[in-house]
């Protein structure tokens, strides 16, 4: 079951708007300390910057809201961030829009643009993910098995409703050991399916429940 769609990976993106350089940078985080040394960390590498504007929505609900103009003229820059993102439906991420002024002032509305289109660029470059409630399950197979298996396995969960599960990662030695995930709630139907293909034979290793990008 997804329970909310956050960016994919950490990444940056630049632009240059009427000689001012806005860079952004994107991370997924979990909490709201997570949040705050991303924060500090992007402020500490761009100690020399006119603004480090940042940004932030926690909860699986979106509900903390938190974001800084940073010297900016109020309202026109971390706000709107946050307004953008909780738009998309995005949670547990975090953004720092760095600016370096160029000397020719854009005035609120294209402050706003700026801000807001170069946490925009991040988004794309990062992508978007579901996170999902998943039963992480950790079995050995025999390579007789394998094939038939891997074939089974599906690109993604996200959007499924039921019986479907991937493959997140294979270790190869004496037999196959493969870590499955599947929805949470389809856990019991995964373990018999693989006894039904197996013959009996599939030893299950470990079984937990996790939120994992689907």
């Amino acid at each position: 079951m997804e329970r909310y769609r956050t960016a994919a990976a950490e990444t940056s993106a630049e632009q240059v708007i009427e000689r001012s350089r806005f860079i952004a940078h994107i991370k997924p985080v979990e909490s709201r300390e997570e949040a705050e040394e991303f924060i500090s960390r992007i402020r500490a590498e761009y100690r020399d910057a006119t603004h480090n504007v940042p940004a932030m929505v926690l909860g699986e609900k979106a509900q903390l809201q938190w974001a800084s103009d940073d010297g900016e003229p109020q309202g026109t820059s971390g706000a709107p961030i946050v307004q953008l993102l909780t738009g998309e439906g995005l949670t547990n991420l975090v953004i720092v829009v760095t600016r370096y002024f160029g000397g020719i002032k854009l005035g609120t509305g294209g402050l706003v643009r700026a801000y807001t289109s170069s946490a925009r660029l991040a988004l794309d470059a990062a992508g978007i993910c579901s996170v999902c409630e998943v039963a992480r399950i950790r079995a050995q197979v025999e390579y007789t098995h394998y094939d038939r298996i891997s074939r089974m396995a599906s690109d993604g969960l996200a959007g499924r409703e039921s019986e479907a599960f991937v493959i997140a990662d294979t270790e190869y030695g004496e037999k196959v050991v493969l870590t499955v995930l599947t929805q949470s709630e389809d856990g019991d139907w995964f373990v018999d399916t693989l006894q039904n293909l197996t013959s009996g034979t599939a030893v299950i290793l470990s079984r937990e429940e996790a939120l994992e990008k689907c």
